[in-house]
């Protein structure tokens, strides 16, 4: 099982599946997985990952980049400034 998670074809595909799961539920969250298993599928193939490619290390590069990928989703394409409906009072009184 650990060699499945070696090939970069099974990330793109991880990628695509998030992609679609991400239209289905708009949050921005699947976006950056998908963004994060991009980034470890393309280093897989081009060979940038071959050295250090155990499932523990391909994770923890698939979860740095995917968060990296969601702050950065967040602040380009996120709630912007003044978006947000603020309560002066609360709605009992």
């Amino acid at each position: 099982m650990s060699e499945l998670w070696s090939l970069w074809w099974v990330w793109i595909v991880a990628a695509l599946v998030l992609s679609i799961i991400e239209v289905f539920v708009p949050a921005f969250v699947f976006l950056g997985m998908a963004v994060g298993a991009v980034v470890v599928g393309v280093g897989l193939a081009f060979g940038l990952l071959g050295w250090i490619a155990t499932p523990p290390v391909l994770f923890l590069i698939f979860a740095s980049a995917s968060l990296i990928a969601a702050l950065v989703l967040r602040s380009v394409i996120g709630v912007r400034r003044g978006q947000v409906k603020t309560w002066d009072r609360d709605i009992n009184e």
